[in-house]
């Protein structure tokens, strides 16, 4: 662990930083590593450390052709949750959210995790309806969840427009305590300095443009730094799952789709939890500077832009309106764009692939950033073992030709 006095703060300050140790080495690629982890995000950052920590694999590479954390990492609204409602899904975020709840104290470095809470609002009948049958799921997987009214909403959130005049009347909620956010680019870098304290090579700039098989099985890569072979490949990508899985010889199940969000400039605290809402579709948070972090669901079109459309961007502002009259003249200070691969049930792709040591870690949608600690964990264990772990078993591709699908589109409709 590592510690520093304030002097020695001050001195590395005022040597502009110039003898600071870096948080992971520029490793050089090797010829060949016994795993190879395409995409340097969180998944894949956190794929590399349980490889190291809990598999002791550390002949180990993660290739990521810009820089770590410069994907859908960095590009997301950091909401943690888990109040799914199929019982494979349930397993996968609660793995997750528990992981979130000791991650600062295991990989050494300040995630950042706020548990504030969650609210899911809701506007009509069928809204309570699916809000009670999901909170009774939750709690009969072992997971915190409450049905709130009205009343109850209004007292988490003062300032929420509740009036039965509203277009979408506020008639109540489900609540997640233990939910809540937390700093994306942090994610990244702690788990990439612990990955790279326990001897994962991380290798930025390095972009994977073919996938080397023999006899049906998978040999290892091509890059823009030359081949590198490999006993196992995993592909851990947001927005280019499709691309990769092509240049392997098959195809996946999933269309790629622009996501964005809004930053406004910054308040005084006023907003102390996460809301988000299917029927108004719009979420919001409150960083830690202040600004509301703002956004909603996916883009129409497909694509491969880091930006949205304009269309879109207005409909949740005026939804934000709605539910929130104060914010009215508040004015917005960035604007970016992901690129999200949704699946038809609204779930990941996690597991095998047609090509022996291949193996897919992909299709998060919008509901990537939550699950990064047990998307790692699950994942390393079916790097390998060479077999999903029973929690991913659910999310095989397998899936699509036998009918056995996990539909989350009702929980995961408001991104995030």
């Amino acid at each position: 662990m590592q510690s520093y006095s304030i002097f020695s703060l001050a001195r590395h300050a005022l040597s502009g930083h110039k003898n600071w140790r870096p948080a992971w080495r520029a490793a050089t690629p090797r010829r060949r590593y016994k795993v190879i982890i395409v995409g340097g995000g969180g998944h894949g950052l956190a794929t590399a450390y349980y490889l190291a920590k809990v598999h002791g694999i550390t002949d180990v590479a993660v290739l990521e052709k810009g820089w770590i954390g410069g994907g859908n990492t960095g590009r997301n609204t950091t909401i943690v949750r888990s109040n799914y409602l199929w019982d494979g899904s349930a397993a996968l975020y609660e793995k997750s959210l528990k992981l979130w709840e000791g991650l600062s104290q295991d990989i050494n470095y300040n995630v950042m995790y706020s548990q504030r809470g969650v609210l899911n609002l809701g506007h009509n009948l069928q809204d309570m309806r699916d809000i009670r049958r999901r909170v009774n799921a939750n709690r009969l997987n072992g997971i915190d969840g409450e049905v709130l009214d009205t009343a109850g909403v209004k007292q988490r959130v003062p300032f929420i427009n509740t009036s039965a005049d509203a277009r979408y009347p506020v008639l109540g909620a489900s609540w997640q305590p233990r939910a809540g956010i937390a700093r994306h680019d942090a994610v990244a870098w702690g788990y990439a300095r612990a990955a790279d304290d326990l001897g994962v090579d991380i290798i930025e700039n390095c972009e994977v443009t073919g996938v080397r098989r023999e006899h049906g099985r998978v040999v290892g890569v091509d890059t823009t730094h030359g081949e590198i072979g490999a006993d196992r490949v995993g592909v851990v990508v947001a927005g280019h799952a499709g691309v990769l899985a092509d240049m392997a010889g098959f195809r996946l199940p999933l269309e790629s789709h622009p996501l964005q969000a809004l930053v406004s400039e910054p308040l005084k605290p006023m907003l102390d939890t996460v809301v988000m809402s299917n029927a108004v579709h719009v979420y919001v948070s409150q960083s830690d500077k202040g600004e509301l972090v703002i956004g909603a669901g996916i883009d129409a079109y497909n694509g491969y832009g880091n930006r949205g459309s304009f269309q879109t961007m207005e409909h949740f502002l005026t939804a934000l309106i709605e539910l929130y009259p104060i914010f009215s003249r508040l004015r917005m200070l960035r604007h970016w764009g992901g690129i999200v691969d949704t699946s038809p049930d609204a779930s990941p792709i996690i597991g095998k692939t047609p090509v022996d040591g291949l193996y897919f870690n992909v299709g998060w949608g919008t509901g990537g950033f939550k699950a990064t600690p047990g998307s790692g964990w699950v994942f390393a264990h079916t790097l390998a073992t060479g077999e999903p772990h029973s929690i991913n078993a659910p999310f095989s591709l397998e899936r699509f030709h036998s009918g056995a699908l996990v539909d989350e589109h009702g929980a995961a409709a408001v991104a995030h």
